[in-house]
């Protein structure tokens, strides 16, 4: 069973520090071996900064042995991923559609 780890409702450079040591320590406190869910519905406002703290959590992840993806995107985060050319990294099923 894999359990999601929620993201804030805001992903921006004012809060990117606090934010990356919260999800860091979801992230340690789940069952070894298990995938890293990073449920997105929730995110309201955001930056690249939110980009690089979602890169920050997937390069955590890779370090445990772990893989990550992020779910129930918000359109205009999954947009800005997808421009950076980041969304593979972060959503492996987005690498399979066309």
């Amino acid at each position: 069973m894999n359990t999601s780890i929620a993201l804030p409702a805001v992903m921006t450079a004012d809060i990117a520090v606090r934010a990356k040591a919260q999800l860091l320590q979801s992230m340690q406190a789940l069952p070894r071996g298990q995938e890293v869910v990073l449920e997105a519905s929730g995110v309201q406002s955001f930056d690249s900064a939110g980009l690089a703290l979602l890169l920050a959590c997937r390069r955590a992840a890779v370090a445990q042995g772990r893989s990550l993806t992020v779910v129930q995107w918000p359109a205009s985060l999954r947009a800005l991923a997808q421009m950076y050319g980041i969304l593979p990294l972060l959503d492996p099923q987005a690498a399979l559609q066309p």
